[in-house]
């Protein structure tokens, strides 16, 4: 008896499982928290989470995914064995088929990493791979296996993936490593720089999603906690919306210019498409104020935030299940067969 077919958007910030049949059965940030002694792991998910930059020094809250690919291995694999044990155990997943997606420029030995991890925590008789631009697109609703030109673009948390899609195929793609964590890291770089305090990951990340933007339309103010630099004292201060767009000016600006150059190799006849139909962004970081304004002003073209642009490349999944039987020539030219 074959379990049920389980698509895995395996990301950088958050792991999500779509189970066929079921929806979207599993939501957690790619966390895990090691005994660094002893490499036992402690908590995973949601419960590492919590503890990041929150552990005495034997416990470390890692994150086993960087830059959209494998950093750890071992860690990787134990965190996607917990995830499929705590979604219904391996009784009901027997020998399942397990589609995971990944960043579009990934070398073959990275592929062949994600491919083995998954195979040995889920025990999958299949392991497909496919891209992730693709399948975010299926999931924001584009029909993509039309002979018309999709432009998506995907901001994740390691990896931000451009892509023109026509044929159920990329037509021209990109993918570079400016994406959520580096707006986090970008935030932190600036309130040091500027207020001589030391702020964490989950702090810079929370200014983001509350008083972020990019575009210069909002006007909001949070107070944050930090270590002062120079007393080495706990201190408060006061950031602003308009110092958080000055501080991601440049990670944007790596995102505009990586859409351009995929416009620029567009065949014409696509990119007049592209002009009806919009980009389409997805992924966290498309929930950031102002990004689709600043993109819609540089690529000229209009573009839209797909729904719960979260949510689309584990949808996607869930979509691209139904295409692993029916389009046996598609499958063997994209999808990587494990």
């Amino acid at each position: 008896m074959f379990g049920k077919d389980i698509g895995i958007d395996l990301g950088t910030a958050n792991v999500l499982v779509f189970v066929k049949g079921k929806g979207i059965v599993l939501d957690e940030p790619s966390v895990v928290a090691i005994d660094s002694k002893t490499r036992k792991v402690l908590a995973v998910g949601n419960e590492a989470y919590r503890m990041v930059g929150r552990t005495p020094g034997n416990i470390v809250a890692i994150r086993p995914l960087r830059e959209g690919v494998i950093a750890d291995f071992e860690i990787t694999e134990a965190m996607l064995k917990h995830f499929l044990n705590k979604i219904g155990g391996k009784s009901m997943f027997a020998r399942p088929r397990i589609l995971i997606c990944c960043p579009t420029n990934i070398t073959s030995v990275e592929q062949k990493a994600i491919r083995e991890a998954a195979e040995r925590s889920g025990g999958a008789r299949e392991v497909f791979i496919e891209e992730e631009p693709k399948v975010a697109a299926v999931g924001a609703g584009m029909d993509i296996f039309q002979p018309s030109g999709n432009m998506v673009v995907d901001i994740g948390g390691g990896t931000t993936d451009v892509a023109v899609l026509s044929m159920g195929d990329i037509v021209t793609s990109s993918s570079i490593k400016v994406a959520g964590d580096t707006f986090d890291v970008a935030i932190m770089r600036y309130i040091k720089n500027k207020y001589k305090l030391l702020i964490g990951e989950r702090t810079a990340e929370d200014i983001k999603v509350q008083i972020g933007t990019v575009s210069g339309g909002r006007q909001d103010e949070m107070d944050i906690r930090g270590r002062d630099m120079v007393s080495g004292l706990p201190q408060t201060i006061t950031i602003r919306s308009n110092e958080v767009q000055e501080a991601l000016a440049e990670s944007v600006s790596a995102i505009v210019q990586a859409s351009k150059s995929v416009l620029e190799r567009t065949p014409p006849e696509l990119s007049a498409d592209i002009i009806d139909k919009g980009v389409f962004l997805t992924g966290g970081g498309a929930l950031l104020h102002g990004i689709d304004e600043i993109l819609a002003e540089e690529l000229k073209v209009p573009v839209l935030v797909a729904d719960e642009p979260m949510m689309c490349v584990a949808k996607g999944t869930g979509m691209m299940l139904d295409y692993l039987d029916k389009m046996p020539a598609h499958s063997n030219k994209r999808l990587f067969r494990g």
